[in-house]
């Protein structure tokens, strides 16, 4: 994996994406956001990366789309172009969900637009105390319902608070957002944290990380007596897997359980 827009690298079981345009506070371009949806498709094949930690460069997380690289265009553009351009953009988020890995944000700084999508996108958000929350989109003539977030961000924050920072644009504080359930933590340096929590997951029972994710998501749009029945056909797909066995041996041992993801 050789990405061209944003920097990969892998600290043993825990691969590291980081937007790397610190001189701009770490924009999207319609290039970025392309390759960050092809790569978090492919992380579906990847079997040796069990947790994935998202970030951005030089003390900021993610600016939004760039002004001149996307806003300006996408002012000229027809309505079959600009419905391809918000169609991929969803893609990316449509990415994030349905690669098994966990995602993890490790936010700092600028959080803005697209770029506060995509921390929202991840399954746990970690914030550094200057941490800035935005979605902007009202604040340039949008509305709050881009890539998701109407859908998302009342689930993890609630219906009224999500109202009113998609109908506002203000910026949600560090400590705002742990109080209202965005940030699972505020804590500095926030990418130790945030690898600490990605080390322990991928040292982890993975498999059954895989499907809790992949059950969250689904679970989303199902009535709780369908609810129960996917968790039953889940679990009983897992308890065939060697990581529950080694979990009762160890047990049975008085030990530690080693997890190996099968």
């Amino acid at each position: 994996m050789n990405p061209k827009h944003f920097v990969w690298h892998v600290e043993g079981k825990v691969g590291v994406i980081t937007l790397n345009r610190p001189e701009r506070k770490n924009p999207l371009t319609f290039d970025s956001y392309a390759e960050l949806r092809d790569f978090f498709r492919s992380l579906n094949q990847n079997r040796n990366i069990k947790a994935i930690v998202l970030r951005g460069e030089g003390g900021n997380f993610c600016s939004g789309g760039d002004v001149h690289e996307i806003i300006g265009p996408l002012t000229k553009m027809s309505m079959p172009q600009l419905l391809e351009f918000t169609r991929m953009t969803g893609d990316v988020v449509k990415a994030m969900r349905h690669c098994p890995q966990p995602l993890i944000a490790a936010v700092d700084g600028v959080c803005a637009g697209a770029g506060a999508i995509l921390a929202m996108a991840c399954d746990l958000r970690y914030a550094a105390p200057d941490a800035k929350a935005a979605f902007l989109f009202a604040r340039v003539g949008l509305a709050g319902c881009d890539m998701g977030a109407c859908a998302m961000l009342p689930r993890i924050i609630g219906q009224g608070r999500a109202a009113e920072l998609l109908y506002t644009g203000r910026s949600m504080s560090a400590e705002e957002g742990r109080a209202w359930g965005f940030y699972n933590a505020v804590v500095s340096p926030v990418l130790p944290a945030a690898m600490d929590a990605a080390q322990a997951l991928a040292t982890g029972p993975t498999a059954a990380h895989a499907m809790t994710k992949k059950m969250l998501h689904q679970e989303w749009n199902a009535g709780i007596d369908e609810a129960i029945e996917m968790e039953a056909q889940a679990q009983a797909i897992l308890m065939q897997n060697q990581d529950f066995r080694r979990a009762y041996e160890a047990f049975v041992a008085k030990r530690k359980p080693t997890f190996e993801g099968d």
